[in-house]
């Protein structure tokens, strides 16, 4: 009986901790968050993308540190994989931001409330079993990869302008431009 009770104040303990560590991030690294959560916003397929080549980078060496038969390598494989869930996270709090954004607009929550609930609907969607195990957690996993990426390397998306679609129709019909 006791095994289950520490079992499951460790799971209340991780489900109180994952927002928590989110909203830390959102009020120590607001532009960074930010620029996370522009581009979800923005290019969600192009985030995702660049969050696949992210968790691969991070995964070839981690895989390579472990499979070494020498213990200071395992120990930097240890340190790498906890370093790049750390980098996940604050892609995570993007999308959290994100998804507040998204609530706010439906009510009257200030930004910190609708961060929050954002954070806790995203916790409690992958923690839904198998579905969110599989078609929540793990894309958007990789999409907080991409976003954190994003925001490091401080890549902003395009902005697309109406005469910039204007042009290419114009030039798209040869005919009608004489």
């Amino acid at each position: 009986m006791a095994d289950i009770s520490a079992i499951f104040f460790i799971l209340l303990i991780i489900g109180v901790a994952f927002p928590a560590m989110l909203t830390a991030w959102w009020l120590l690294f607001p532009s960074l968050i930010s620029r996370a959560q522009t581009r979800i916003e923005k290019t969600p397929w192009a985030t995702f993308w660049m969050g696949l080549i992210t968790l691969i980078a991070f995964v070839i060496p981690i895989i390579i540190l472990f499979a070494l038969p020498f213990g200071p390598a395992k120990f930097f494989g240890w340190i790498l994989l906890g370093a790049s869930l750390t980098i996940s996270s604050i892609g995570s709090a993007g999308i959290a931001a994100h998804l507040g954004k998204r609530l706010s607009l439906k009510s009257n929550f200030s930004a910190l409330s609708s961060f929050i609930r954002g954070a806790v609907i995203l916790e409690l969607a992958a923690f839904f079993p198998l579905i969110g195990w599989l078609f929540v957690w793990i894309p958007m996993l990789i999409m907080a990869f991409g976003a954190t990426a994003f925001a490091l390397l401080n890549w902003n998306p395009r902005e697309k302008s109406a005469n910039t679609k204007t042009s290419r129709q114009i030039n798209a019909n040869p005919i009608t431009n004489n």
